[in-house]
Order: structure tokens, then C-alpha cells, then sequence
């Protein structure tokens, strides 16, 4: 009777560690979600993923080849707007960034996990029907981007470190009379390629004065290729970081630190040392300055 008794108790023991392991495990998100591609090159598989993507009901909204061997398009939807209206700052979550790369011979489609993303810019919705399209429209997909992942409640207040920026801790870039006038002076400045700067994709939030901008930044450390080259160099590439975004409220204009941003797309760099956050010091100022101009 007392074995028996001992061996209930650890049975009930070992399932309540194991649902406490499970619940955590279920909390934790990753960045990105890599799908499996059989496609023969990158040409085709760009193809075949936005075929795949539209016919699932997203609209592209812009793309690029931000350096050799990989291509990003970015996607919207009536649900991503909508759930970006509810939310203030909403509009950096309107979008779902998807890239394909080849990495040594195997060719990576990869997108941004929506719900991860909605939790770090604070949505009100968790997006969780949208990463249900995803999957509908391109199939079960793995996520990755880091090892252990963050919980829900750490991605809502994230940063990455002590003194370190918070998404509530944008760059205030500039503003101007009204969202109209400081909408179209950041146009004017992309259309004129201020600083090396090329505007990717624009998405109008409905129902509020809000437009997010995404763009490249070709110039010196805040360049694409030159943060990407220096942090994004083993195991499945992290494209779908890119590209960058702005976003024009009301009658100012905003972007996400660097500090923050970048590290929300790469949560386990280190500090110090080969591919870590040290290579990249410069970057975070020279993205600041350069998107400050076109504002200007």
C-alpha cells in the first residue's frame, strides 16, 4: 500500500512538473518561422511564396533584395491594419515581413511571427489569426531566432538589456503642422534618396492619422548589408529583420531605437565578441541620424 502510494505521488508529481514545463514551454515565442522550401533557386522560391501568400489572402506591399542571394516581401492585410488601428503606435504591426534566402545550399523562406511581434509592439490583438492564415497559406513553418525564447510577459515590457531602450522609447525624428504636411515632407525626402535612404513599402492604418514607412538604408554602419554582414552569419538567417521601419503619427514622425529594435530581431546576441552587439555599435546612433533627415 505505501509503494503504491509513493508511486501515485510521483506519478502526480512528475505530470504537474511536466504541465508546469508545457504551460512555460507555451508561452515562450521566437522571432521567426521558417518554412520548408524545395524550390530550386531563390527566383522560384520568391515566386511560389508570393503566390502562396496572395492566394492566402495578403497583399504585397513592397519588396527588395537587400544584399546577394536574399529577397524580402513584405505583406499586409485588412486583418494586420485592423489590428493595428486598435492599438496606439499600432501601425509597426501592420505588416509581416518575409524573406527567402539561400544559405549555403539551402534555400530559407522565413517570416516574422506575428503574435511575437504583436506582443513586443504591445497590440491589443495578439494576431494569432493572422499566423493562422500563415501556416494556411504556406504551411507548418518552425520557429526559431532564439534559443529559449521569451515569454509573453518579458516581450511586453522587452529590452535588452539594464539602460537600454523600451518600445515606449522611440526616436522622436521631426514633425510638422498636421500628418498630411510631415507625411509628405518624409516622401519627398525618400523620393529624393536622403542619405541613401529607399522607401520599401507605405501602409495608411484606416481610421487614424498613422502611415508606416518601411526602408533600406544603404549608407555607412547603418547600412543593411553592413549590420546584417556582422551579426547575421550562422545557423538560419534572420532576413526577415529587414527592412526598417518608420512610422508617421498624427504630426510627428517616429522609429524604433536601434538598441531595441535590433535586439528584438537578434534576443540572443551577445554582448561582446565575434557576431554580437560590440560589432555593431555604431549602428544604432548612424540609423537615428540618418532616418532624423527625413524629417528635415
Amino acid at each position: 500500500m505505501k509503494n503504491t502510494i509513493l508511486q501515485r505521488t510521483g506519478i502526480l508529481v512528475a505530470l504537474f512538473f511536466l504541465f508546469s514545463f508545457n504551460a512555460w514551454s507555451a508561452e515562450n515565442l521566437k522571432p521567426y518561422m521558417l518554412v520548408t522550401s524545395d524550390a530550386a533557386d531563390v527566383n522560384a522560391a520568391v515566386e511560389s511564396t508570393k503566390n502562396k501568400l496572395q492566394s492566402g489572402g495578403f497583399d504585397v506591399v513592397g519588396e527588395y533584395s537587400p544584399y546577394e542571394n536574399a529577397q524580402v516581401i513584405v505583406v499586409s492585410s485588412d486583418e494586420l491594419k485592423a489590428s493595428a488601428a486598435k492599438s496606439e503606435f499600432g501601425g509597426y504591426g501592420a505588416v509581416v515581413r518575409v524573406s527567402v534566402t539561400k544559405n549555403g545550399e539551402n534555400i530559407e523562406v522565413v517570416y516574422s511571427n506575428p503574435v511575437y511581434w504583436a506582443k513586443a509592439f504591445r497590440l491589443a490583438d495578439d494576431q494569432s489569426a493572422v499566423a493562422a492564415k500563415l501556416t494556411a497559406a504556406l504551411g507548418d513553418a518552425k520557429p526559431f531566432g532564439s534559443k529559449e525564447g521569451l515569454t509573453v510577459k518579458k516581450l511586453g515590457k522587452y529590452h535588452y538589456a539594464p539602460f537600454m531602450p523600451y518600445f515606449d522609447d522611440p526616436h522622436k525624428l521631426g514633425s510638422a503642422d498636421s500628418h498630411a504636411a510631415i507625411l509628405a515632407k518624409v516622401n519627398s525626402n525618400l523620393d529624393a534618396g536622403k542619405s541613401g535612404i529607399k522607401k520599401i513599402y507605405e501602409v495608411k492604418i484606416p481610421g487614424k492619422d498613422e502611415t508606416v514607412i518601411g526602408v533600406t538604408m544603404t549608407e555607412g554602419a547603418a547600412a543593411d548589408k553592413s549590420i546584417m554582414g556582422k551579426i547575421d552569419i550562422s545557423g538560419t538567417r534572420h532576413t526577415a529583420h529587414l527592412p526598417y521601419e518608420i512610422l508617421v503619427s498624427g504630426d510627428k514622425v517616429y522609429a524604433l531605437s536601434g538598441k531595441f529594435r535590433i535586439a528584438l530581431s537578434f534576443p540572443d546576441l551577445s554582448m561582446m565578441g565575434k557576431g554580437s552587439f560590440m560589432e555593431i555599435m555604431d549602428a544604432p546612433p548612424a540609423i537615428e541620424d540618418q532616418l532624423s533627415t527625413l524629417a528635415k
